[in-house]
């Protein structure tokens, strides 16, 4: 199925804004050269690192093969060209597919209607080859079939994680406005915490942000304990080879040395973000407390803090800019060593924290545009800044 199992090129995908964040993590798993695009890094590794990526990376939304790129402005030329593709490497007349579609082209406007040529082309091929055919499973296929078209420029991919990668599988739970895994994996990284100094989130809401701080300090792959992937039903699967990278990663696990707490003012809510953290297994490092985060004692010692407040999108606040008002009245007066981080698509009530971003980078909470800012508050530093930040 793979031609050069020491040699495959390879693409993850991921959000925008986290390309540089996974170009990073993919060169200390030992990826080959490794090149950003929009929204993906392109790489190159054998069958163990195709494997290790699917497990270890925390901000890669999958992990996608591709077989075949060529130019096509017309449905005849696109069905054509994949009904070329040798596809009796990747399926049986007995196996099951899903097609998965990305399309941006003035040529081809209809995502569904590039998936259904797609179906239309693997399977006549092989009716004509072998007068049968495998059939079209939309929940647990064997093969995921990635079609991505830019223009006229069309690549077919097999998808070898199968579900997203974001699906860790300890979050069973969520609260209104749940954060994405890989998201909240990347504005940790993003952040530059150290995994050793106290972290906070104190609007913990389902303790995505925790968990993926846990594994990251604890050094524990995201998806170490997932079982299902797309390459589990590769014609050339290798479970030992699997079991190896699984041994590998597990001894690569740490000890936690630094307090990572999480706090929220709704008990309803903490008691699903307990349930999520047992899940994802980090429950011995991280500590949840109810607590209304502008009553919060001052705090004298360093903390970073990494928090996903209401934007007034999902989740409504009365008074949005008093809400963010207080929030940098409370970064200013109870967290006089803290280094906060805190994403948000809304700009104006942004502007009312008072405080001047060191930071600001461009990121995607599903649809919304956001920004992650930083704020750095050192008593007798005069890091305080009383100017509100700018637009």
């Amino acid at each position: 199925m793979i031609e050069d199992k020491n040699n495959i090129a390879l693409t993850a995908r991921t959000f925008q804004g986290l390309e540089e964040v996974l170009a990073k993590e993919l060169e200390q798993i030992g990826a080959r050269n490794i090149a950003i695009s929009k929204r993906a890094v392109e790489f190159e590794g054998d069958q163990k690192l195709l494997y290790t990526a699917n497990l270890a990376l925390r901000t890669a939304i999958k992990i996608i093969m591709p077989i075949k790129s060529f130019e096509a402005k017309d449905e005849t030329t696109f069905y054509n060209e994949v009904k070329a593709i040798e596809w009796e490497k990747y399926l049986s007349t007995s196996s099951t597919f899903m097609v998965e579609t990305a399309v941006k082209s003035e040529y081809f406007t209809h995502s569904q209607y590039v998936a259904y040529k797609t179906k239309d082309a693997i399977v006549d091929r092989f009716r004509e080859k072998f007068k049968d055919r495998p059939s079209v499973n939309l929940v647990a296929p064997n093969l995921y079939i990635d079609v991505r078209i830019s223009s006229e420029i069309c690549v077919i991919s097999l998808n070898s994680s199968g579900e997203p990668l974001f699906k860790r599988g300890y979050r069973k739970d969520t609260n209104e406005a749940p954060i994405n895994e890989v998201l909240a994996a990347g504005m940790v990284l993003l952040s530059e915490w150290d995994g050793q100094s106290d972290l906070l989130d104190p609007m913990c809401g389902s303790g995505t942000i925790l968990c993926e701080a846990a594994m990251i300090a604890s050094n524990t792959a995201p998806n170490l304990n997932r079982n299902e992937f797309g390459f589990k039903t590769w014609f050339d699967y290798d479970p030992r080879l699997l079991m190896e990278v699984r041994k590998e990663l597990r001894s690569n696990r740490k000890e936690v040395t630094c307090k990572i707490r999480g706090t929220d003012i709704d008990k309803r809510v903490l008691d699903k973000a307990f349930i999520n953290i047992e899940n994802a297994g980090v429950d011995d490092f991280v500590i949840l407390k109810q607590r209304d985060f502008f009553e919060h004692e001052k705090q004298d010692t360093p903390v970073f803090i990494i928090t996903n407040p209401p934007y007034q999108e999902r989740m409504r606040i009365e008074d949005i800019e008093e809400f963010y008002k207080k929030i940098g009245d409370t970064f200013k007066q109870k967290f006089t060593q803290a280094t906060a981080w805190l994403i948000s698509s809304n700009e104006n009530a942004v502007k009312s924290i008072g405080l001047k971003a060191s930071r600001r980078i461009p990121l995607f909470n599903g649809k919304l545009e956001c920004r992650f800012l930083k704020y750095e508050m050192y008593e007798g530093t005069k890091k305080i800044a009383k100017e509100s930040i700018e637009s």
